[in-house]
């Protein structure tokens, strides 16, 4: 099967735009994909690395919901090392997708992770930025939370979801 057939069984959608596998699991399948800044039918997208991993997007999806966000907005307010990093990423983040963005495109994405101008949006934006091997400071505090990726059984098989894939504890 392809990476494009595995990133949408782990998604649970169509691919809205050519995407390229840039960081894998253990067992070899997409955690997580580049996006281009325009997607096929023309939207800009602000988000230039998409997390496709299910382990992942549960594990973090439990720490967003434990106040997650909300933590890493603190630590933004009251460490200023930590908010020029992040300040940093959002920069280097938009400025990697901008310097992909067709020529001629209007209209264009904006903001940097995951499209937020400044603070933190989504933790999985930030976590797929880390993952893609970008400095990322939300993204490397949230690894540990996710990380080890340790499934034993294949979340996706041949192009589709694996009915027996489980949550690794």
């Amino acid at each position: 099967m392809t990476d494009r057939a595995d990133l949408e069984a782990q998604i649970r959608r169509p691919l809205r735009a050519e995407s390229a596998v840039v960081a894998r699991c253990p067992l070899g399948l997409p955690v997580v994909a580049a996006v281009p800044p325009i997607l096929d039918d023309g939207t800009p997208f602000p988000t230039r690395f998409w997390l496709s991993c299910p382990l992942a997007s549960i594990r973090i999806g439990r720490l967003e919901a434990s106040g997650g966000v909300r933590a890493m907005e603190r630590r933004a307010e009251t460490d200023s090392d930590f908010a020029a990093e992040l300040e940093a990423a959002h920069r280097r983040y938009a400025e990697d997708r901008d310097a992909i963005l067709p020529l001629g495109a209007a209209p264009v994405p904006s903001g940097g992770v995951g499209g937020a101008r400044t603070g933190i949006k989504c933790l999985h934006a930030h976590y797929a930025d880390h993952a893609a091997g970008n400095d990322n400071p939300v993204g490397r505090m949230v690894a540990p939370w996710v990380e080890p990726l340790n499934c034993t059984i294949p979340c996706v098989v041949a192009g589709a979801a694996n009915p027996a894939w489980r949550e690794p504890r």
